[in-house]
């Protein structure tokens, strides 16, 4: 296993029903890690729980060292872990610039350096910053999501099927921005069907 993170022989779910069983995944720093798997397989319970949006019944989650199973999503995300689920993970009635400042709750301080990084990476952000979100395509409101999560300035990002219901033009694009933030140093976890 990865000293980096992992999770290992995870069980849990939703009310009694198990949805993960014996489920584990490694990441090494620095690099993408994808799960792939048909619909309702639990990858997403898997992203979830590594978060603590799952409650967990068996297994570990480590990051950097730090046992971190079960933890509060809060505490996850003052480890340096972003996250960005499949779905409402954009406020739809706030600007761009909201959301990412949103996206920096726990990074006050660099919030301005962070965000010229982000607008960098997504430049159509830069140009669409005080639009709001709802009134942008979904490959933008994508975007959106991720460029917020970046905010945290994240050692790991975790990432729930970022291309799902995309165009071919949006899914490309998607996926060389991940690549992008993986070469700036980001490790990657995404849950992916293609």
């Amino acid at each position: 296993m990865s000293d980096f993170f992992y999770c290992e022989n995870l069980v849990g779910g939703y009310g009694g029903e198990n949805i993960l069983n014996d489920c584990s995944v490694s990441v090494n720093k620095g690099e993408i890690s994808v799960i792939v798997g048909p619909n309702g397989a639990g990858k997403s319970t898997a992203m979830k729980s590594i978060v603590g949006f799952v409650d967990l019944r068996l297994g570990e989650v480590k990051f950097c060292g730090k046992l971190i199973t079960n933890f509060n999503p809060n505490i996850a995300a003052q480890l340096k872990i972003g996250y960005v689920p499949q779905e409402k993970n954009v406020f739809a009635s706030m600007s761009v610039n909201e959301n990412l400042e949103l996206g920096a709750y726990l990074n006050l301080e660099n919030q301005s350096k962070v965000l010229d990084q982000v607008f960098s990476i997504f430049p159509t952000l830069y140009e669409r910053k005080n639009d709001i979100v709802g009134t942008l395509s979904g490959g933008q409101r994508q975007m959106v999501a991720i460029a917020r999560a970046m905010m945290l300035e994240p050692k790991l990002l975790l990432l729930d099927e970022p291309t799902v219901g995309l165009s071919p033009k949006f899914t490309r694009i998607i996926f060389e921005k991940i690549k992008e933030i993986n070469s700036s140093g980001v490790s990657v976890l995404m849950v992916e069907q293609n």
